[in-house]
């Protein structure tokens, strides 16, 4: 290690992460990592090997953000200081911005762990840099093709990736996603399942959405018992035998309580945990599994994990709650950002309310987004025909969301498209009934674009400060 280029990356990045804040030029979450890896390549490997309990690593299509700031919150609740992405930026520079704020200047970090989100396509790199002792594999589903393709090509690179891993690391994985699962086996790793036990969450048939319809042994199509969404459920090859996992750590009741949260109970090796989960929908009880899941491979008491997650709160954009003002009325904001995700969104807000829908969806079409928005017509917006009092619909494609919800049986009089956002939210915001909640459906960026106007107007933090 060359101590002077990594104390010279050190001091260039930070200034520059300083420099992005002061001047309000964004988080500053990226760019000082581009920097520090510029100067010194290995920057990353060379705080991540000196930090004493190692690197956690959480990856999947949906639901790493929420996931990875629930376990955040259980480690913290141990009292442990964390080194953690929660700005949410995942890529190696993210990671290594992260990495580089809380070190001395040669590069020793303070604190003794650190927990790291990463994007689908970084994952191997990440391994490779960072040489976790525990990776969190939550779900692959199709996801910005034009950015990174068909999800084979994806869980070929992490099975790799995955096979790097020595017998000292642990692999954390969803039972319920074939896809992952055929990933864990004949690891070195020692490998943990998690999967959802209460069929009653089941739907009737598989979806249009499912993207793992097929063995990756024999190529046939699945069987499955149970399936709760796209290809997520308890499946079986009829003709050679592959089959589901029994997780070890299963979610055998789920209760929802609307838009208060669902009670849990997960079954464990040494017993069951009973946790009342302040966020709705079945999916953000799947991302409390898997934390706990990880929590359980680290050691951490059952007692900590159900005190942490029990006054979880959501990360900015995720089921976040934001008061408009001081008496303004309450906005819930969900982001979307692929046909899965969508639809669990929509799915958990037609069934958590008899009440007609107050929305306001921002759909962009930016890199980050991924600029191929042929996504919507794959998610399910058809539960939301009948249950719309009003939808004001936004963004850079906004005209292309307008017309998804006409041929999804929206009433077109309860439509309004204003492209410029901050003019949408007024508008949605005027409209709203008294005592009703503006639900905020936005793609990656016009959620960023969203939470920046919240912020100047008061509303909230930004969303590194969350």
């Amino acid at each position: 290690m060359n101590h002077l280029r990594t104390t010279v990356a050190l001091v260039l990045g930070r200034t520059a992460r300083i420099f992005s804040r002061r001047f309000h030029l964004g988080g500053g979450t990226s760019l000082p990592g581009q920097i520090a890896r510029s100067i010194e390549p290995a920057i990353l490997t060379t705080i991540c090997t000196a930090l004493p309990d190692g690197v956690i690593l959480i990856a999947g299509t949906n639901g790493k953000t929420t996931t990875s700031r629930m376990l955040a919150a259980i480690l913290e609740h141990t009292g442990e200081p964390l080194l953690h992405n929660r700005a949410g930026a995942n890529l190696l520079p993210g990671l290594t911005t992260v990495a580089i704020t809380d070190t001395d200047w040669r590069g020793r970090p303070h604190a003794r762990r650190a927990l790291f989100e990463t994007d689908e396509a970084a994952l191997p790199q990440a391994i490779a840099e960072t040489r976790p002792r525990l990776v969190v594999l939550l779900n692959l589903f199709r996801d910005q093709l034009d950015r990174y393709g068909e999800i084979d090509t994806i869980a070929g690179n992490w099975r790799r990736a995955l096979q790097t891993l020595p017998a000292t690391s642990t692999v954390v994985f969803n039972a319920d996603d074939p896809a992952i699962a055929g990933l864990t086996e004949h690891l070195p790793a020692r490998v943990i399942g998690f999967g959802l036990n209460d069929t009653r969450h089941a739907v009737a048939a598989a979806t249009h959405i499912a993207d793992s319809q097929f063995c990756q042994t024999c190529g046939h199509r699945y069987h499955y018992r149970h399936i709760f969404y796209a290809h997520i459920g308890h499946y079986t090859c009829p003709h050679c035998g592959r089959h589901r996992p029994d997780p070890q750590i299963a979610l055998t009741a789920l209760e929802p309580r609307g838009l208060d949260g669902s009670e849990l109970q997960i079954r464990h090796p040494v017993g069951q945990l009973q946790i009342h989960l302040p966020l709705p929908g079945l999916y953000n009880a799947q991302n409390a599994l898997a934390a706990t899941a990880a929590a359980l491979a680290l050691g951490i008491a059952p007692t900590t994990i159900g005190a942490a997650l029990t006054t979880f709160q959501a990360a900015f954009g995720r089921i976040e709650r934001i008061t408009a003002g001081p008496n303004g009325p309450p906005m819930l904001i969900a982001l979307i950002k692929n046909p899965v995700g969508a639809s669990e969104t929509v799915r958990m807000l037609t069934a958590t309310t008899t009440r007609p829908l107050h929305l306001l969806i921002a759909i962009n079409d930016r890199f980050a987004d991924g600029t191929d928005v042929s996504w919507l017509w794959d998610a399910d917006f058809e539960p939301l025909a009948g249950r719309v009092a009003r939808v004001t619909v936004s963004g850079t494609r906004a005209a292309d969301m307008a017309l998804r919800l006409d041929y999804a049986g929206v009433d077109g009089a309860a439509i309004t498209v204003i492209d410029d956002l901050p003019t949408a939210l007024d508008t949605a915001l005027v409209a709203l009934p008294v005592g009703e909640t503006l639900a905020v459906l936005p793609t990656y960026t016009a959620m960023l674009d969203l939470r920046a106007e919240i912020a100047r107007r008061g509303w909230a933090k930004p969303f590194w400060e969350t």
